[in-house]
């Protein structure tokens, strides 16, 4: 939820024309990984919650090649993209260890 806040915060400064193209998609990415948290932990399957999370990291790929793109652009500067690619590669981090964590256990299920 921060780096959806953080991402905001850095997209309010984009160009007026890019509201409603890349900023929009930026925006839709970033809230896009909580959602699918979100989303995964309510089916109540750890498989299903597996995929969600997949998908959230998914998104985050999508939102670095965005975010990547903005700073080229120049709407972004280097040190506000370099800040936000830091947190999704910590939100990845953390993706990725749940998700091994869901692997380990549902290898240690009984068949």
């Amino acid at each position: 939820m921060d780096l959806v806040s953080a991402v905001y915060d850095a997209t309010e400064s984009f160009p007026r024309r890019e509201m409603y193209s890349l900023a929009d998609q930026i925006r839709r990415a970033a809230v896009s990984v909580p959602s699918n948290i979100a989303e995964g932990q309510a089916h109540h399957s750890e498989k299903d919650f597996r995929r969600f999370l997949r998908h959230a990291r998914g998104s985050l790929a999508e939102l670095e090649t965005q975010i990547i793109t903005a700073q080229r652009r120049t709407y972004l500067s280097v040190s506000q993209a370099n800040c936000l690619i830091n947190r999704i590669n910590e939100v990845n981090r953390i993706l990725s260890g749940l998700i091994n964590s869901l692997e380990q256990r549902i290898r240690a299920l009984p068949i």
